[in-house]
């Protein structure tokens, strides 16, 4: 599969997964700020388990600064202890 189609496929099956969020949202009557509050956080939590707690290997893999993701964190009230393996 070249990187082309794969990128294609992939900002397609995105793009079908949002919208059914987005309907389901609606159908909810939840509010934007509540809909992109919690998608952010659970992006975050997700990122860091992915990278065992890390905070800059987090950072790197979704595209923003090591200090933005920490703030962002602190106002989730993320807590990495239990996202860490042992």
């Amino acid at each position: 599969m070249s990187s082309g189609l794969k990128t294609d496929l992939s900002e397609h099956t995105l793009k079908g997964v949002l919208e059914g969020v987005i309907e389901e949202a609606l159908d909810a009557h939840l509010l934007w700020p509540e809909v992109c509050q919690q998608f952010e956080k659970l992006f975050i939590v997700s990122a860091l388990r992915r990278c065992n707690g890390s905070i800059q290997e987090a950072a790197e893999i979704m595209g923003i600064h090591r200090n933005t993701l920490s703030k962002k964190i602190r106002d989730h009230q993320i807590d990495r202890s239990g996202l860490r393996r042992s």
